[in-house]
This record gives C-alpha cells, sequence and structure tokens, in this order.
C-alpha cells in the first residue's frame, strides 16, 4: 500500500479540512479526532488531512494506480475548496511500507549528537555486538533510545525493574544505571550465547550485582512472578508475536504510576502497511490498538528509531 504526502500552504487549514470532508464521496467513512485531524476512508483508499500551519494530507492506496486516481481526486476538491486552479498541490514520490524510513540518515544523525551520548563502554559493546552477532547486530538500541530508557528509569524512581529480551545487555545497562538505590532489574532472554556478553559488559559496568538474568521462556518468568503490583518500570524488546501476553503479565503487576515500554512497534514500517499480513505484523497491529483502548493504561507512541510505545499505569 504506497503513500504520499503533500502540504499545502493555505491561510485557514481548519477550514479547508471542514471543505474537503464535505465534498466527500457519500459511500466514504470521515473519522474526526480530537486534536482537529480527519481521516477519510473510501474505495480509492485512504485520506489522513492534519491541519497545523498549513494542510498537511497524507493519501494511501492499494496501489500506485490507485494512488494516482486518490491525489488527482483530492488535488480537484482542494482546489475546488480554494475556488481557483492556481493552488499549488506537490505530491511527494509515493513510498511503500518498506522503504519508508522512520529517521532520515541525516536526521538520525542529528538527533544522536544532539543527546547524552553513549560513554566509551557502551561504546565497546556496540563494536563487541557487531562483531560477534553481524547482521542480528540491528536488535541492539541506539545510543539515544538508551538514554532515553536511563532517564525514564530515574524519572520513575524505579526500583523494580523488567526487561524482556536482553540480546548483548546494551538496554540492560542503561535501565540498571537509573534504577533507585536497592533497585533490581529482572532479565529475560533464552539466548546463553548472546548474554554470555551481557554477564561480561555488566560487570565491566559495575551493575552486575543489580542485575537477575533469566535464561528460559520469558512468559514462564513472569507467570511466576508474585501477582500483587510491584512492577516500576518493565521493557519489552523480544519475539513480536508474544508482545500480547508480555504485557498482559506485566501490566497486571506494574503498580500505579509505572511505566511499560514496547520497542519495535513499527515493524520497519509494515505496521503502517496493510500489505503486511505475516503473524508479528498482524500481532503488533492489535496490541497497538489494544494499548490505545486500555482503559488501565495511558499511552503514547513515539517516532524513536522503530517506534516505542510508553504506557503508564493509571
Amino acid at each position: 500500500m504506497p503513500f504520499s504526502t503533500a502540504t499545502i500552504a493555505v491561510p485557514h487549514p481548519a477550514r479547508y479540512l471542514g471543505l474537503l470532508t464535505a465534498r466527500r464521496d457519500p459511500e466514504a467513512c470521515v473519522e474526526h479526532a480530537v486534536d482537529g485531524r480527519a481521516t477519510i476512508t473510501s474505495r480509492q483508499g485512504t485520506c489522513v488531512l492534519i491541519p497545523a500551519r498549513a494542510l498537511d494530507v497524507i493519501a494511501m492506496a492499494a496501489d500506485r494506480a490507485a494512488l494516482a486516481d486518490l491525489q488527482d481526486t483530492l488535488t480537484r476538491h482542494l482546489r475546488r475548496c480554494d475556488g481557483s486552479e492556481d493552488l499549488e498541490i506537490t505530491w511527494t514520490e509515493p513510498v511503500a511500507g518498506e522503504d519508508m524510513q522512520i529517521t532520515d540518515p541525516v536526521v538520525g544523525d542529528y538527533l544522536l549528537r544532539h543527546c547524552t551520548g553513549a560513554d566509551s563502554l557502551l561504546g565497546e559493546l556496540i563494536v563487541a555486538t557487531r562483531e560477534a552477532t553481524g547482521t542480528a547486530a540491528g536488535m541492539q538500541i541506539a545510543a539515544d533510545e538508551g538514554a532515553f530508557l536511563t532517564m525514564l528509569t530515574r524519572m520513575a524512581g524505579a526500583r523494580h525493574a523488567v526487561e524482556v529480551g536482553v540480546f548483548t545487555g546494551y538496554s540492560s545497562i542503561c535501565i540498571a544505571r537509573g534504577l533507585a538505590a536497592g533497585g533490581r532489574l529482572l532479565a529475560c532472554d533464552t539466548s546463553d550465547e548472546w548474554t554470555s556478553i551481557a554477564r561480561r559488559y555488566w560487570q565491566r559496568a559495575g551493575v552486575a550485582d543489580r542485575i537477575d538474568l533469566r535464561i528460559g521462556p520469558a512468559i514462564e518468568t513472569l507467570r511466576a512472578l508474585p501477582a500483587e503490583p510491584r512492577i516500576d518500570i518493565a521493557f519489552i524488546d523480544a519475539d513480536k508475536p508474544s508482545y500480547p501476553a508480555y504485557y498482559e503479565e506485566i501490566v497486571s503487576r506494574l503498580r500505579r504510576g509505572g511505566l511499560v515500554i514496547l520497542d519495535n512497534v513499527f515493524l520497519g514500517g509494515r505496521v503502517l502497511d496493510p500489505a503486511y499480513q505475516e503473524e508479528h505484523h498482524q500481532v503488533m497491529r492489535r496490541l497497538n490498538d489494544l494499548i490505545t483502548a486500555d482503559e488501565r493504561m495511558d499511552s503514547v507512541m513515539l517516532p524513536l528509531r522503530d517506534g516505542i510505545t510508553i504506557a503508564r499505569k493509571r
């Protein structure tokens, strides 16, 4: 399902949005969000209208031909709303989900240079992970995400933390460094090979005494925990089909005000593209919807790296 965007400089974006939704196909469905956005779904495809300093438009359709037809329809309607055929509307080249870059490399580099950077030990761990795991090294979180985890852990005043998915231990170090005095991190993974790297670097980082590593199916480890809500913060970054089960076991044990953070909620952009229907794509879409509707939690999804959701227990 390719998509394209346009930013239209008009004096009153919300007014144009209202006119455009009124001019829709009678069979189309319109959904208005509380922040002023509108989504129009029709046989041609889906259009999202975002009134900001200008009117931002996102058009999505089943294929490039259908997208071109939808763009043409939107362009004609917008010019009618404007009362001028001279209204400038320039669409970006179509991009499919697998080609979408959540952060352009230039932007990513700028972000990394404007956050608390990784120290020399974490830098060594990055290199060691790359050398030991090859292409799997992409599973390691980036430095800005690590800094974010440390900050959240400190802000939560966390003493009881849980991590599902250790890999080579980068995120474990970031969480452990943010724990309050006497805090402990329960780290769950299934790989002795990769966590052997983690153990070495935990020791060097001076946090090994704060981390309890459990090797085995994480769902069994979580289900064996006491039922009372005492978890302050949890980070989920493991096998995607099991995310809903991990989420439920953690939320039921999360204290009021506690946080659960889920990584990779975009799945490389594929979650945003309904053309992708493999199990992990469908599971993540359902979970993203479930968290949004979960009356136990307040949540926000952030476009940090491959997408992060932060949910706080009410």
